[in-house]
């Protein structure tokens, strides 16, 4: 039985630390059910996914995001040397990004936004833009040609897996006509369960060789708490974005996101704070619908004996009232350090088991 969304349900408690900051340098927060929570925002989460050791031995190189088309071109120039030269490579970069989509033109110092480049995505571009030359294709036909070739392209994104995943955006040149990608993962906010009142650390940096008092005086907000993380995978968006890859494709890279969300850590102060925490428990679900549990902490959770258990119990007790209350045809299993096993949910004794469980299409 075939359903196309996974939804991924992570509680991670983190010990004091500070992993994602404002421009006041402030600990990100949002107010939910009227109390404020620290907040991981979507955007660090998936960076420190696609920077992972994990994802690139896993699931490839991550993208390189800029708005800086001259040094992307440099860069392009260095990792491609030894199959495409400099001028084919300006070429093909002229044409993704200048608004009047001519190969000749000079390439825009920035462009309109900081977009993903996959450089073997690039590279298929880069093939394509040498036989337009070869055959002496006009730039008209040229594109033509190519917006026939959606399929192959996509194909290529097999090596830029971080755009199939979280989408593209583009605004000009011929990329914006063939480069649009709509994201096969949404990635929530991570918020705590629970509300939390900050603590203010007042750091001195200790200058050796100063006699009186410090070399450096300064404030930092930090925190612990229990935090939720979910993310929604379409499958068959991620398919499409694939160029029609297989389904079991797409369940070996849904595998990789749950590794991923039950073990990463953003690295924002971690010298200082080494909160390298990982998932108490994760819950994943093969389901018709995108479903996030986030409203079992709409009333933040109270602290009994902690609040990773009572986050736990409220947790498993929102997804069975969701469940029963709109008879949802839902497959789902969980892998916790500790806690029991709610009905109609199969254990998996370790997060191996649970990725195999994905692998397997949620069954067995």
């Amino acid at each position: 039985m075939k359903k196309n969304f996974i939804n991924f349900h992570i509680l991670i408690s983190h010990s004091p630390s500070c992993l994602n900051r404002d421009d006041m340098n402030m600990q990100k927060s949002a107010i939910f059910g009227g109390k404020r929570r620290v907040r991981v925002s979507s955007q660090s989460l998936k960076r420190t996914m696609r920077k992972s050791k994990y994802h690139a031995d896993n699931l490839g190189e991550a993208t390189i995001r800029t708005k800086h088309l001259g040094d992307l071109k440099a860069y392009l120039v260095e990792r491609l040397a030894e199959r495409f030269d400099a001028e084919l490579i300006g070429k093909t970069l002229s044409l993704l990004t200048h608004k009047d989509k001519d190969k000749n033109a000079e390439i825009p110092v920035e462009g309109d936004a900081v977009a993903p480049w996959a450089v073997e995505e690039f590279a298929w571009f880069c093939e394509q833009v040498k036989k337009s030359e070869e055959q002496k294709l006009d730039d008209k036909v040229f594109q033509k040609q190519m917006k026939d070739q959606i399929e192959a392209m996509r194909q290529a994104l097999a090596k830029g897996l971080d755009i199939a995943l979280s989408g593209r955006m583009a605004t000009s040149g011929l990329l914006s006509e063939l480069g649009k990608v709509d994201g096969a993962l949404a990635v929530a906010h991570a918020i705590t369960t629970h509300t939390v009142d900050a603590d203010i650390d007042w750091f001195t940096a200790v200058d050796d060789l100063q006699k009186l008092g410090s070399g450096h005086l300064d404030t930092q907000e930090f925190s612990s708490g229990v935090f939720y993380r979910y993310a929604s995978l379409n499958v068959d968006q991620l398919q499409k974005n694939l160029g029609n890859a297989p389904r079991e494709k797409a369940l070996e890279i849904a595998a990789h996101v749950l590794h991923l969300m039950a073990t990463v850590v953003p690295s924002a102060k971690q010298q200082s704070f080494a909160a390298h925490n990982l998932a108490d428990l994760a819950m994943v679900s093969f389901s018709d619908l995108p479903i996030s549990l986030a409203n079992a902490f709409e009333e933040p959770v109270k602290a009994s004996s902690g609040f990773l258990k009572p986050s736990i119990k409220a947790m498993q007790e929102y997804r069975q009232a969701v469940h029963s209350g709109y008879g949802l045809d839902e497959r789902c299993a969980q892998f916790a350090l500790f806690a029991e096993v709610p009905e109609g949910v199969k254990a998996a004794k370790t997060l191996d088991e649970l990725k195999s469980w994905v692998r397997n299409n949620g069954e067995g």
